[in-house]
């Protein structure tokens, strides 16, 4: 899910357009002053940062300066009306587009579109661990040359494991990637999608190795069984 970090001082703007870009499956976070945004993006992560020009603490156009200074996340800036100078102060300071308030929500869309398109890297589109083969055009999987036959939601679990190959994936993050929703703690969807997967992966249920449940973490592909 792709992660913007809103900056915004008018609570009930970053109200409507968290509430509207939540809407279209975006992850929102805001922040009102500008001097929150460095130390913010110490700690979280951000796909792209929606930032308002005139706020507290430090100004958006030195917000941008400063997160030029280390990190090329793109930066979408809020400006007034017909104040051409602060469009061109923006991207003078480093910002990839703008768009104008009052915001049109369809119009803030297709920027926010647009710029991840230029932005993020093409789509992986193979994924191999060891033996195991994954290829997402055509939803396929092998499995040392023989195809596994997978649901829609196996093949997409599998690959977000095989993504994080010796890494724990949590349940609200497998969630999030195959229902948009949050975990809640009754949810197991995710646990009988891989309970299925490890049947069609040869994978004792007893003492699985090759999806290991990492306790109070998740679940885990482990790369080195695959080789």
């Amino acid at each position: 899910m792709v992660r913007i970090l809103l900056v915004e001082d008018d609570g009930e703007l970053a109200e409507l357009i968290r509430d509207y870009l939540t809407a279209k499956g975006y992850a929102v976070s805001v922040l009102a002053r500008g001097d929150q945004v460095l130390p913010w993006l110490r700690s979280d992560k951000a796909d792209l940062v929606l930032l308002d020009l005139m706020l507290p603490g430090l100004d958006g156009l030195r917000v941008c300066q400063l997160l030029r200074q280390q990190s090329n996340i793109p930066v979408l800036m809020l400006t007034a009306r017909n104040q051409h100078l602060d469009q061109i102060d923006g991207l003078e300071s480093g910002a990839d587009d703008y768009v104008v308030k009052p915001v049109e929500p369809r119009v803030l869309l297709a920027r926010i579109q647009a710029l991840l398109r230029r932005t993020q890297p093409p789509p992986v589109e193979e994924l191999t661990c060891g033996q195991l083969t994954l290829q997402r055009r055509c939803r396929r999987a092998d499995l040392a040359g023989q195809q596994l036959d997978l649901t829609h939601s196996e093949f997409e679990l599998l690959w977000l494991l095989a993504e994080h190959a010796g890494q724990a994936v949590s349940r609200d993050t497998m969630l999030q990637y195959l229902r948009g929703i949050e975990f809640d703690g009754l949810d197991r969807s995710a646990d009988v999608v891989v309970s299925r997967l490890r049947r069609k992966l040869a994978d004792n249920p007893k003492n699985p190795q090759k999806i290991k449940t990492v306790w109070c973490q998740g679940y885990m592909l482990l790369p080195e069984v695959f080789a």
